[in-house]
């Protein structure tokens, strides 16, 4: 039996993803006996369609990038049109709900209730927006053990690089004190710039022209992106909960070329830092931008990689280097978690 998926958004991410699995099916059914089919895509902007015996995959991806909308996808006996995306999470015959909606993370919404339609009706989530797990993690994953049902959040912090994984899986048994990391790929690319002798501002256009920025670069630069992941890892590898008043954050556009001319002198390099300390007192956070010395092996990651730093009580400090965005990384995310689904390990 095919495992059924429904994609609630099919902006970039969306579309990634579809691309993989049209490239990945074949050696899916072989190799993992998975079989993933695409019942259904509803996107506020794009249009939305469904069909119970699945969708023609590449035939949605030309239409959308021939006309830009879902609305010009053939007609076939038993397609369905119009459904918004609440309708398509309760009437779809899809077992996965895929939430992959732009990510409002003063709200979390529609995604956080998406996911908890979803819970109910028995469906199971997976998803890469970071709204639902920093800001709903506690009721929804209650939810969904009540029905039964699982979700899978793995891109919610570094893309499809396994920095929820890795400290769950591979640091089992082992106390994590510490977590330590660059997640804003935006911020860390222009520090890198910067380093290069650019203005912030000069540096943010190019981030922008190349896609790295968003034309309101708040979120990134002031640091708010960077803060929801910390709820995020708190919450799943230290299991205690944060909230974004108790995250001291300062963002980097006061920085100057002279500054990191300066760190530069010291042996030190400017780095947009996320921290997570366990103290006697309970749990230190921030993001800030740091002068590194250049041993750190965060002070090396330029451009914009991430990574991530985990120090364990056994190990001692473990870092993860990936990508933290793109739409085949975060594709990827998507996949590997319905792979580690059927495989029952998720």
């Amino acid at each position: 039996m095919p495992h059924k998926l429904a994609l609630i958004g099919f902006g970039t991410v969306g579309q990634g993803f579809a691309e993989i699995l049209i490239e990945k099916n074949d050696i899916l059914r072989e190799e993992e006996g998975i079989d993933l089919s695409v019942v259904a895509i509803s996107d506020q902007m794009k249009g939305s369609i469904y069909h119970p015996d699945g969708l023609n995959l590449q035939l949605a991806l030309e239409t959308i990038r021939n006309t830009g909308t879902l609305n010009d996808y053939p007609d076939t006996p038993g397609l369905i049109r119009g459904w918004n995306s609440f309708e398509t999470i309760e009437n779809s015959n899809a077992d996965t709900i895929v939430e992959i909606t732009y990510t409002d993370v003063q709200t979390g919404q529609p995604a956080i209730e998406h996911c908890r339609r979803a819970f109910q009706r028995g469906k199971h989530v997976v998803t890469s927006n970071k709204g639902p797990v920093a800001l709903a993690y506690q009721e929804l994953s209650a939810l969904a053990k009540e029905r039964g049902v699982q979700w899978g959040i793995e891109g919610t912090v570094m893309s499809g690089t396994p920095a929820l994984r890795m400290p769950r899986v591979s640091l089992a048994g082992s106390e994590i004190k510490e977590i330590r990391g660059i997640l804003n790929g935006t911020s860390n690319y222009i520090l890198t710039r910067m380093e290069e002798g650019l203005t912030y501002e000069e540096a943010l256009q190019i981030a922008q022209e190349l896609g790295y920025a968003e034309a309101d670069p708040t979120s990134d630069v002031e640091g708010y992106d960077a803060v929801y992941k910390v709820l995020i890892l708190a919450r799943i590898v230290m299991d205690e909960s944060l909230t974004c008043q108790q995250v001291v954050r300062k963002g980097i556009s006061r920085l100057s070329p002279a500054d990191l001319q300066k760190a530069s002198q010291e042996g030190k390099r400017w780095k947009m830092l996320a921290e997570i300390k366990k103290e006697k007192e309970g749990l230190r956070a921030f993001v800030s931008p740091v002068k590194l010395p250049l041993e750190d092996p965060l002070a090396g990651i330029s451009g914009a990689a991430n990574a991530i730093t985990y120090v364990s009580d056994l190990m001692g400090p473990v870092t993860l280097i990936g990508s933290g965005a793109g739409r085949r990384e975060t594709g990827f995310s998507l996949l590997i978690d319905l792979i580690n689904m059927e495989r029952g390990n998720l």
